[in-house]
């Protein structure tokens, strides 16, 4: 979701990669007397044009712009969190990101066991039970900022981003029947998406009519990590309700909904970063994709640390601070009315403004 456009990954070209053990760390960006930041991406690549890229670009542009140095480490699955963590405690890091939600509990754990370090979550909101452990049961029982005063979990308006998202669907939309897949109901930041995405469509065209699904009711795999089934699944959604934009919230599953758009020849839309960039296999129906301002968003944080204005909790990112947007309109096959972005523009400028509202009564909670 960028109002800002991203630079490509050109800092990894002058950074010297190391393999060491199950993981792939990168030498310092930046050396001086300054803050030393340590990155644990999640599995996968560090130049992934997704969360772990971006994310570690925020710590280069802040250990650049502080004089500190900056490292990052890969881990190879979900067993090397804990240890990739440590690993930069032990080597005694003043400040330790983390990218996305799978890293959560070792972060937390991390937190508590150290807690003169400080910790970034990237898109994550700490919950804990009442002794400051990780609480997979979601009952939150726990001040996550009192009993972790040096936790940051790095959350976002995915309402605001949902919301530009739709005006875009509504003002390509042929037919006035656009479609939007969210991987699970209960996931409040897939329902804020969602809930924006209506909003901002109905407010570009009161007629516009919305289809809404979600893969699936509980089923993590199949809501976030199967395309093959989010292709299945969302072909399915579209022949039935004849959608002529598709809006995915889904990870892994979603991008199987960008393959069914394509296949199905209409357009898609992509979510959290910009996928014309990061799933170039469906560029060719790809208009937009609501994003989360990743890079902004972990520079600023790190930044607050270095102030010394940084305190534990959620550290909140929106339009007023640039963290949030839509992508730009890279396919210039794809026709976009003249007004879109005099639309885009004005709704961005009434968020930054806190004049627009962008979520109903019951944000983030699905009553359909």
């Amino acid at each position: 979701m960028t109002g800002k456009f991203r630079t490509v990954f050109a800092l990894l070209t002058a950074v010297g990669i190391v393999v060491s053990g199950c993981s792939s760390s990168a030498t310092p960006a930046a050396s001086s007397s300054g803050l030393k930041i340590g990155v644990v991406t999640d599995v996968g690549r560090v130049d992934d044009k997704n969360f772990n890229q971006y994310s570690y670009e925020g710590a280069q542009a802040a250990a650049t712009a502080l004089g500190g140095t900056v490292n990052y480490v890969v881990p190879k699955d979900a067993s090397d969190y804990a240890g990739d963590i440590q690993g930069f405690v032990d080597k005694q890091y003043d400040v330790i990101v983390t990218v996305g939600f799978n890293l959560g509990d070792a972060t937390i754990k991390a937190a508590k066991a150290n807690p003169n370090i400080w910790f970034i979550a990237v898109d994550v909101a700490p919950c804990v039970d009442e002794s400051g452990n990780p609480d997979d049961t979601f009952a939150c029982k726990g001040d996550a900022a009192t009993l972790l005063p040096k936790l940051i979990g790095i959350q976002f308006e995915e309402d605001q981003a949902g919301y530009l998202a739709g005006i875009v669907a509504a003002a390509i939309s042929k037919t006035g029947t656009i479609g939007q897949l969210g991987g699970i109901n209960n996931n409040p930041a897939v329902v804020r998406y969602m809930q924006g995405y209506e909003l901002g469509a109905a407010s570009y065209n009161p007629n516009i009519k919305i289809d809404s699904d979600f893969f699936s009711t509980g089923d993590t795999t199949k809501a976030y990590g199967d395309p093959v089934f989010g292709k299945t699944f969302s072909t399915q959604f579209i022949q039935q309700k004849g959608v002529d934009v598709l809006f995915q919230v889904a990870g892994s599953t979603g991008n199987g909904a960008l393959d069914a758009a394509c296949a199905a020849n209409i357009y898609g839309i992509g979510v959290d970063v910009d996928e014309y960039l990061s799933y170039p296999t469906d560029d060719a129906c790809i208009v937009t994709s609501a994003e989360k301002h990743l890079s902004s968003a972990v520079q600023q944080t790190i930044t607050l640390i270095s102030k010394g204005t940084a305190k534990g909790g959620i550290q909140k990112f929106d339009a007023s601070n640039d963290g949030i947007g839509v992508s730009p309109f890279h396919n210039t096959s794809i026709t976009i009315p003249s007004d879109v972005q005099g639309k885009l523009d004005a709704a961005l400028a009434a968020m930054k403004a806190g004049t627009l509202t962008t979520c109903p009564t019951g944000c983030g909670t699905w009553a359909q």
